[in-house]
């Protein structure tokens, strides 16, 4: 990272009302300086000044307000300054250009502000991630966890547990360079239970479901069915547009279609499937192979009914393998009789109209009911990146392999990487902070 002083629109680039600069790094006031009228010398931090925006050679460009954050309290950690003017494509252009005229001024690259401010201790990996998540947000659920993983709930809880085995360490390494003398069994006993405890969170935080992926990701959510049972009716009903083709010719879906859609705050893709027939065309069969290979692998299952011509056979094999995350749906419920209905609903079946969009809320909270009760009973600190859980199985697995009866050497070594590790999740691997440790629990004068 060089010290030239960035610079980026933080706005949309077109037309709007306001449009944003962000100016980060030790010449940032020169912003300021050389574009407005503002008395640099008695500038105060986070006050709003109003001014006319000109160019190096004086040239009115807009008028605006600037503010100043004075390093480090900022969101990089560096001198900051912003500049708010009107959002026009011209104006935009204008200052844009002016900018990279001060001397050691030069754009921004991607997210080099947060990077700025993960280097300034500002903020570690998994909150720079939160942020990233909170942007990218499209359901309220994504903004509330993201939210919360930028507020540092999974920092705090992995820089816990790196605290703790960074604790152990600075106790094992004190007593390295004295092989004569044997660690007590009071500190023995003591160490080995801090170990014990990281190890037994690590693992429950492990054995929570991937919800927290998930939710990054989407749930996924499959229709299965007979031919015309309505599948495809079903989701252009619930994406309230035309997504799949719907037609009364069998075997018009003939592959697994994705619909990406926001079911109560959750990010969910429904998924339309081939209908479930025996066939020998060969696409068809293919198609059919594909749909039973995507309701193995999804979150839910709706195994959709025709109400006229029930057949629950078709759904056998998944029901026995999938007997937890089915959904049985009956559809046309225009097309039967109330007796029937109620007969449905009595083997605890979701009775709808596609068509007539009748019972279709009742399905969209069934479904709701069935993520939020996996939230729930999930830890509150979601595991949100893959490579967070395979760093903390490899964690895990270096914390089984730690006991005080081996080589003293080994087992530093064991808690070390177990550290490190950790480390790798929030950026925050550091080497001097056990000698801190060590030397930090010393005497004055010593």
């Amino acid at each position: 990272m060089d010290d030239k002083t960035i610079y980026a629109l933080s706005t949309v680039y077109g037309k709007s009302g306001v449009a944003i600069f962000r100016i980060s790094g030790k010449n940032a006031l020169d912003a300021i300086k050389f574009l407005t009228n503002i008395d640099c010398d008695n500038i105060k931090s986070r006050y709003a000044y109003f001014s006319q925006i000109h160019d190096i050679n004086g040239g009115a460009l807009d008028n605006a307000l600037a503010l100043y954050f004075k390093s480090p309290n900022s969101f990089t950690g560096e001198d900051i300054v912003e500049i708010q003017s009107h959002g026009s494509k011209a104006v935009i252009s204008s200052i844009l250009e002016n900018l990279g005229k001060i001397d050691n001024f030069r754009l921004a690259e991607p997210g080099e502000f947060s990077k700025r401010a993960f280097y300034n201790n500002k903020m570690d990996l998994t909150e720079a991630e939160g942020l990233a998540d909170l942007i990218d947000a499209e359901t309220s659920e994504q903004q509330k966890y993201a939210l919360r993983q930028m507020n540092g709930e999974l920092k705090n809880l992995y820089e816990n547990w790196r605290e703790s085995l960074v604790s152990v360490l600075s106790h094992i390494e004190a007593y390295i360079d004295f092989p004569d003398e044997e660690l007590p069994d009071d500190i023995v006993l003591n160490l080995e239970n801090t170990v014990f405890k990281v190890k037994e969170d690590i693992i429950k935080h492990l054995s929570q479901s991937d919800y927290g992926e998930k939710l990054h990701e989407g749930f996924r959510v499959v229709i299965i069915g007979e031919p015309n049972t309505g599948k495809s009716s079903l989701l252009n009903t619930l994406a309230k547009r035309e997504a799949v083709i719907v037609s009364d010719i069998a075997g018009t879906t003939r592959d697994a279609i994705d619909v990406y859609m926001d079911i109560k705050g959750y990010p969910v893709i429904f998924t339309d499937t081939a209908g479930l027939r025996k066939t020998e065309e060969t696409i068809e069969k293919k198609g059919i192979e594909i749909a039973y290979e995507k309701a193995k692998q999804a979150d839910l299952i709706i195994a959709l009914i025709n109400g006229e011509k029930p057949n629950l056979e078709q759904f056998e094999n998944i029901a026995t393998d999938c007997k937890e995350k089915i959904f049985y749906v009956v559809n046309k419920s225009d097309k039967i009789d109330e007796k029937q209905c109620s007969e449905y609903k009595k083997q605890g079946f979701v009775t709808i109209s596609a068509k007539n969009k009748d019972g279709i809320e009742i399905l969209i909270q069934k479904i709701s009911n069935k993520i939020s009760s996996e939230f729930t009973e999930s830890s509150s600190a979601l595991i949100t990146r893959q490579r967070y859980r395979e760093v903390l199985n490899d964690v895990f697995k270096g914390l089984e392999d730690f006991n005080l009866q081996k080589s003293i050497e080994l087992a530093a070594e064991d808690i070390r990487l177990a550290a490190r590790n950790i480390g790798k999740i929030t950026g925050r691997i550091e080497v001097d902070e056990i000698l801190d440790k060590i030397f930090g629990s010393f005497c004055i004068g010593k």
